[in-house]
């Protein structure tokens, strides 16, 4: 698992910055239309302990399915007759300028769905000049990945995700690690202190296969949890669970910047601003977590407001088409990322799969941003038309 990575050309493996239609295919097979086609073709190809674990949503999947619901909520209102000849989809953020504002989220044990794992996804990242964070949980070397991709030229940003170990020295030893490799940022997620329940998972009896495993934690104590005789979930979990406080630890480990996953309350956004942070991923976890935690697209607008511009906010969660970017943009995102639809690409057809539907949602995207007469994503936030469902909203659409 940890033998040398030969280095490929992200523009030749992957397409580079080709409109999907031209993306280069497996022979054998077309590649899926859409990201839904991807999941329905994901389903086929993985086995049912993968799938299990890759599609599967805490208790009945409430939250899992009302992130798709939610975006749809959001209705367009298109202008017409505008000159969209100099229109793009750039945005900034963290400093770097992109060509587009998709990301691909952090997703662990991509060896799991695909031979070339983490490795392949990081590269299509880079061919399509998205953005690419990397779980601690993956079951590559952080240090190859960052290798294979950080001096490819039109890359998007390589970040690093981790939730915060209980070991602080082991935690030291890690940023030093995430820093010397080459990542820009870190993405501390704080909504998953303990696993949701996922029934799914258990009536599957998911186990991770032999072999696979998180190799950048290798080294980690165990969880004092794991030792302690007797207790519920508070006495044994949450007694060493992160606090604010620990926050302020990691900020003062590392000079990297540092953002904040899994936040949807807006004083939880305030607090983390006031600690320091970077930015803010609206997210729950892909409903992974707390079934019956609101949709990313009902939080993401009070988050924004309260924010005020003072850090950058993203969201994740049921984001499927070009619209649903648009309407994040609108509702003040400055980026998204994409989980699941990422390693259904992945799972299909590797590098190529992922640098293709990074290219569909672009394209959509566009496309989207074209019918709605929108020039920039700046612009995005007056095309946006509330529901009767937003009526009574206590927010205010943001205007860039």
């Amino acid at each position: 698992m940890n033998e040398p990575v030969q280095r490929e050309d992200p523009a030749a493996a992957c397409g580079a910055h080709q409109p999907a239609s031209q993306v280069s295919k497996p022979a054998a097979t077309a590649l899926p239309l859409s990201l839904d086609d991807y999941a329905a073709r994901a389903a086929q190809v993985l086995d049912e302990n993968a799938r299990t674990y890759l599609d599967g949503g805490a208790g009945d999947e409430h939250s899992l399915r009302a992130n798709r619901r939610a975006w749809a909520d959001w209705t367009l209102r298109p202008r017409v007759l505008r000159d969209l000849s100099q229109a793009h989809t750039r945005v900034e953020l963290l400093g770097q300028n992109l060509d587009h504002p998709l990301l691909l989220a952090p997703v662990a044990h991509q060896r799991l769905f695909h031979p070339d794992a983490e490795f392949a996804s990081a590269l299509a990242a880079a061919a399509q000049g998205a953005g690419y964070v990397l779980s601690a949980q993956a079951s590559v070397p952080l240090e190859q990945v960052a290798n294979l991709v950080r001096h490819e030229a039109g890359r998007g940003p390589l970040w690093f995700q981790l939730v915060l170990p209980h070991d602080r020295g082991f935690t030291r030893a890690l940023l030093a690690r995430v820093a010397s490799a080459g990542f820009e940022a870190l993405v501390l997620t704080v909504d998953a202190p303990i696993n949701g329940v996922r029934d799914r998972e258990r009536r599957a009896g998911f186990r991770l296969p032999s072999g696979i495993r998180a190799v950048n934690l290798d080294g980690l104590p165990p969880h004092p949890a794991q030792a302690a005789d007797g207790g519920g979930v508070f006495e044994r979990w949450m007694a060493s669970a992160a606090r604010w406080r620990d926050l302020g630890w990691l900020l003062e480990q590392t000079h990297l910047p540092v953002l904040l996953k899994g936040v949807l309350h807006s004083e939880d956004a305030c607090m983390a601003i006031e600690h320091g942070v970077a930015g803010l991923i609206v997210s729950n976890h892909g409903g992974r977590t707390l079934d019956g935690a609101m949709a990313t697209a009902d939080a993401l607008g009070p988050i924004v407001q309260a924010v005020a511009g003072r850090v950058p906010v993203l969201v994740d969660g049921g984001i499927r088409r070009g619209v649903d970017v648009l309407r994040a943009c609108a509702l003040g995102a400055r980026a998204v990322l994409l989980g699941r639809p990422q390693v259904h690409a992945l799972a299909c057809a590797g590098a190529a799969g992922v640098a293709h539907m990074i290219r569909l949602l672009r394209d959509e995207l566009e496309t989207a941003m074209a019918l709605c007469g929108c020039a920039s994503l700046d612009e995005s936030h007056s095309v946006l038309a509330p529901t009767v469902r937003h009526a009574d909203a206590d927010y205010n659409l943001p205007s860039r």
